[in-house]
């Protein structure tokens, strides 16, 4: 057993996360030391560069002796309850009074001045995210935008220390180790299966979001999913619900942000008042719609002026990877949603796309599936597609949940099913790549799947246009 020295703070796992708290402590004048469970983590070399006098410990955690230690801080891919921590993670620091055991956001709440307004959610964190963060820059705001998205929050700290607002994007990894995040808003988007490989099951899961919620002044959550509203323990002064439907006359304050028409248009409303027809989003599908309402609500609650949100709405075209579209090829939208890597996201493409569409859905769904229940997507397929077409490790247990409702095909990997849907597909329909799955059995992220799906229909645009 090796031991740590004593006052010393530990920082686990040398990710881009376990960096910036690394950075973070040594501008504080912490004295820390390192520890990854791998034995030779990725940058290990460019880390010693940087704190020569630091210790480092690489392999198992149970290997140390934590008792002595000032703070031990994770990096969110650690998990609280690894053997080596399981036994500190119930802990309180004596002196202080908080847990030994924090996460980055815990040590970036200490030092932030400004007000935090915190996004969390299954799907969708970060098309929020960043869309507040555009309606901050337009409304004239200094904002600092990452966490989970883009730059640790940690590092927002020193990249923009006289920032007016924070926003951030946190993940239930990063909220688990956080005691108290005390935004002034403080957004849950949806609720779905997801990471229950680290959480173990839905309520854990859930519980994890819900700390978004603590000491919060105001809520900002799905009308239409209780699961996402804040428990009475919570104690939550103002919440702000958004819906798919039309907001209730009587809500109490009227403060219910929907969807209904007006003249004869569906609106983006607030109460009784219309704030900006559908048609002008830049962003396309009812799932978008939900964002953007989302979007308007935390504007409002933070002070950001109606005229200037609505502009931002309808230039703000999306995030790569979510619900993008690539191209319209003989008539056929192709729509990039690897990003979808849960049943939830890819529900809510298929339910925002395919009552737009002239024609039908063919899904392009597989890779890693992490032990989810598939048969959600059963019944829209079954109203919106005419075929899926799977790929990937769990292609079989796509194709159980979905066969009695939609016609499916598999496919070694994800060009096979391409090639595929360019011969099936007629004008009006969408070939929507969104996997309800992981990428990591043949690609090393999303966002190399969705770059290949989009570099497909790039060439096979131009193929079709050469020869036309």
């Amino acid at each position: 057993m090796i031991a740590v020295p004593k006052g010393t703070t530990v920082v686990v796992g040398l990710g881009i996360s376990g960096r910036a708290i690394c950075r973070h402590l040594a501008r504080l004048g912490v004295p820390f030391a390192i520890a990854d469970t791998r034995a030779e983590p990725p940058g290990l070399d460019e880390v010693k560069r940087a704190y020569p006098d630091v210790a480092i410990y690489c392999g198992p955690l149970t290997e140390l002796d934590f008792s002595q230690v000032e703070e031990v801080v994770l990096s969110p891919g650690i998990d609280p309850r690894a053997p080596g921590l399981d036994a500190l993670i119930d802990e309180i620091n004596p002196l202080t009074r908080a847990p030994r055991v924090v996460g980055e956001t815990a040590l970036f709440v200490r030092a932030a001045t400004a007000p935090i307004a915190a996004i969390t959610g299954s799907n969708a964190k970060s098309t929020v995210t960043t869309l507040l963060g555009e309606m901050a820059l337009a409304s004239g705001i200094d904002a600092a935008v990452g966490g989970n998205l883009g730059t640790p929050a940690l590092d927002l700290l020193e990249q923009k220390p006289e920032a007016a607002l924070y926003i951030l994007e946190l993940s239930s990894f990063q909220l688990e180790t956080t005691p108290t995040l005390a935004a002034k808003c403080a957004a849950f988007l949806n609720l779905c299966e997801d990471h229950l490989d680290r959480h173990g099951d839905m309520a854990a899961y859930r519980a994890a979001k819900q700390r978004v919620f603590f000491a919060a002044e105001h809520a900002v959550v799905n009308g239409d999913d209780p699961n996402t509203w804040p428990d009475a323990s919570h104690r939550v002064a103002h919440v702000t619900h958004f819906t798919r439907y039309a907001p209730e006359k009587n809500s109490p304050g009227n403060n219910t942000w929907g969807l209904e028409e007006f003249d004869g248009e569906p609106c983006l409303v607030h109460g009784t008042t219309p704030w900006l027809p559908t048609r002008e989003l830049g962003m396309a599908g009812e799932h978008n719609q939900l964002n953007a309402l989302t979007a308007l609500a935390m504007g409002q609650v933070l002070g950001f002026e109606r005229k200037v949100m609505c502009d931002v709405l309808r230039r703000f075209k999306g995030l790569k990877h979510r619900s993008e579209v690539v191209a319209t090829v003989k008539g056929v939208r192709w729509v990039n949603d690897s990003k979808g890597t849960n049943v939830g996201a890819t529900l809510a493409a298929i339910e925002g796309i395919g009552p737009t569409l002239g024609g039908k859905l063919i899904l392009l769904a597989g890779g890693d599936g992490k032990g989810a229940d598939f048969t959600p997507l059963a019944a829209p397929l079954a109203s919106y597609a005419c075929q899926a077409l799977l790929f990937g490790r769990d292609a079989l247990r796509l194709d159980a949940a979905l066969k009695a409702h939609v016609e499916t095909h598999h496919y070694a990997d994800l060009t096979q099913a391409m090639e595929a849907a360019a011969h099936v597909a007629t004008p009006g329909d969408c070939v929507l790549l969104s996997p309800a799955c992981a990428s990591l059995d043949q690609f090393p992220n999303y966002q190399r799947r969705g770059d290949v799906f989009c570099r497909w229909v790039e060439e096979y645009a131009t193929f079709v246009e050469a020869y036309s």
